[in-house]
């Protein structure tokens, strides 16, 4: 479901990046989207808690895909087994609390992922990949999200990225790890003293920052006032611009402040997510993204006659050698924008 506060303020949105003119709209202070629970595998489904997209908002810049997931203990729910599934049109986004994960694409790449260590897999024309939970891993705990990319960049080339960044405190009682873009400070230049920028690269400027909150303390958040920007709490009582949000909600503010404020009733992590807002219709469908209805149908067309289009995924020795799409819906695939589909 979807809350909003009852305090609204007009905001000025900025140019688009096709150089339309602002327009002035009626925003809500902060706008609550409280999680679903979605089973993703088999006989023994692990569980992710997804708010975006939704019915009411697709995009928080652009960031489009929030998969929230553990902590699971592994030895019950069985961990994570995703055989090779294809991916067009969107760049993948992997962040752990707890465990490991073994990635394999069909770009040829072999990584770990561990906690606190971001991973970028671009899947613009076409991509590939397995994940599955490590031996060693007995709890599994972390995000999972997707960045849909323009349509000029839709076809770029497969690519993986990886960055470690460092935990720097950046407030009393305040730590931050930011995994993407550049943590802002309301100042130029926008880069926090001490904080260095990711060197991740994205076809739009995104903001990712992992923070833990110890009890007690306000963060005045300096934010870049020209992007949207979404909270996912991770653990704790957070109040987020007089809106209280509790574990796994995702609390989002449109563009127009430069601080937001943000107070932890209890030891809090959460997720700081920010983008330009994205003003290009899409079509979501299963693992892909596309233009229109048409473009969704010869990817899955493309994946289904195993095509170059998507790659081989090799090394992956789980018990199903691929995943196929699933069929179809007997509807044409509706395009959404940003605040949902219309």
């Amino acid at each position: 479901m979807s809350t909003f506060s009852a305090r609204d303020e007009m905001y000025l949105c900025p140019q688009d990046a096709g150089g339309h003119q602002p327009q002035v709209v009626t925003a809500p202070v902060v706008q609550v989207l409280t999680p679903r629970d979605v089973p993703l595998g088999g006989p023994r489904a692990m569980t992710v808690r997804r708010t975006i997209p939704h019915r009411e908002r697709s995009f928080i810049g652009a960031w489009c895909f929030v998969d929230h997931y553990g902590p699971d203990d592994t030895a019950a729910t069985g961990g994570m087994n995703v055989p090779p599934h294809p991916h067009t049109g969107l760049q993948t986004v992997t962040w752990l609390f707890d465990g490991q994960v073994e990635h394999r694409d069909s770009g040829g790449v072999h990584a770990t992922i561990r906690p606190g260590e971001v991973n970028l897999m671009t899947g613009g024309s076409g991509i590939a990949h397995s994940e599955v939970s490590t031996t060693a891993t007995t709890v599994l705990h972390g995000v999972q999200l997707w960045v849909v990319l323009p349509f000029k960049y839709r076809n770029l080339p497969r690519r993986f990225q990886h960055y470690a960044p460092p935990v720097v405190g950046v407030s009393p009682g305040v730590q931050a790890r930011v995994f993407m873009g550049v943590l802002a400070t309301g100042d130029a230049p926008p880069c926090s003293e001490g904080v260095p920028p990711s060197p991740i690269e994205t076809a739009t400027p995104l903001l990712g920052v992992e923070i833990t909150m110890a009890a007690g303390f306000t963060w005045n958040i300096p934010v870049d006032p020209t992007f949207e920007h979404g909270v996912l709490i991770d653990a704790g009582d957070v109040v987020l611009a007089d809106t209280p949000l509790a574990r796994g909600d995702l609390g989002i503010v449109d563009c127009g402040p430069s601080t937001i404020s943000v107070t932890a009733h209890s030891d809090a992590r959460f997720l700081l997510l920010g983008g330009e807002p994205f003003t290009e219709e899409v079509v979501m469908w299963w693992n892909f993204i596309a233009p229109d209805h048409a473009g969704i149908v010869a990817a899955r067309e493309a994946w289904q006659a195993r095509s170059e289009r998507f790659g081989d995924v090799l090394g992956y020795t789980g018990d199903k050698e691929r995943l196929d799409a699933p069929e179809l819906p007997k509807v044409r695939l509706r395009p959404r924008n940003r605040l949902g589909k219309r």
